[in-house]
């Protein structure tokens, strides 16, 4: 005699056995979990991303402060204190300036790092701003190479150490490729420099060169994107452990 087959007797003797059905559904709630936790951390993400693009665009509107002196080198961090409008006085060293790389919406060039000294002997390197590749020889923009003690102004940036999206530098040729305030240091024979340089704000030089106030402030902000990507995936690993779940009980 032949015998009807319940739903559940047809999986078996065709599928997946009960166990391991069980476990393919308890692999998903795992991974359901996890996926979970990696779309809250974007969240904390974004939530400290928002955070920082506010107090950035508080920092370079305001009033401009006196740079970080020696004494408070040590706690210079990117997070708290790059974009600040800070000002420092002393004059430029234009024997011991190098020309960076640089593209810019001017097109190609370089800018112009400039060690300026202070009252106290400490150095500052000075990003004194761009120009363009026909003008990189001195000779050709020699209006704009001030003298005596000057004040200037501009936004604290952190060093550029180079190598993971910029090419290393190479500096027995003078070839520099990122503003990497040690390896200037090092190479110009620089001491007591401090651990950040300053890009220059849109104050005109004489002879129009170099062109300050070109600094780019963006940051990179997907954690929302990813955020939706990981609970999406949450959500599809919960509804595969309950479409196995269903097929169980059935």
């Amino acid at each position: 005699m032949n015998r009807v087959h319940t739903n559940r007797e047809a999986r078996e003797e065709g599928g997946a056995s009960p166990a391991g059905s069980r476990l393919v559904a308890g692999a998903m709630l795992a991974l359901a979990a996890i996926f979970v936790v990696l779309g809250t951390w974007q969240v904390q993400r974004l939530s400290w991303k928002l955070d920082l693009i506010a107090r950035v665009e508080e920092r370079i509107h305001a009033a401009p402060v006196p740079a970080p002196p020696p004494s408070e080198w040590p706690d210079i961090g990117q997070d708290k204190d790059e974009y600040r409008r800070v000002k420092a006085t002393g004059f430029l060293d234009h024997d011991k300036a190098v020309l960076v790389q640089a593209v810019t919406e001017r097109g190609a060039g370089f800018w112009v790092m400039t060690p300026m000294v202070l009252s106290d002997n400490s150095i500052i390197l000075f990003n004194r701003g761009f120009v363009p590749s026909d003008r990189r020889d001195l000779s050709t923009r020699s209006a704009g190479e001030i003298g005596g003690t000057i004040v200037i102004t501009g936004l604290l940036r952190m060093p550029e150490p180079g190598g993971a999206f910029l090419r290393s530098n190479d500096p027995a040729n003078g070839r520099w490729y990122s503003r990497d305030v040690a390896a200037i240091a090092a190479a110009q024979g620089l001491a007591n420099v401090a651990p950040y340089f300053i890009d220059a704000d849109a104050t005109p030089n004489p002879g129009g060169l170099p062109v300050g106030g070109m600094t780019v402030v963006s940051f990179r902000n997907t954690h929302l994107v990813y955020a939706a990507t990981w609970y999406f995936l949450a959500l599809m690993s919960a509804g595969a452990a309950y479409a196995i779940h269903r097929r169980l009980i059935i």
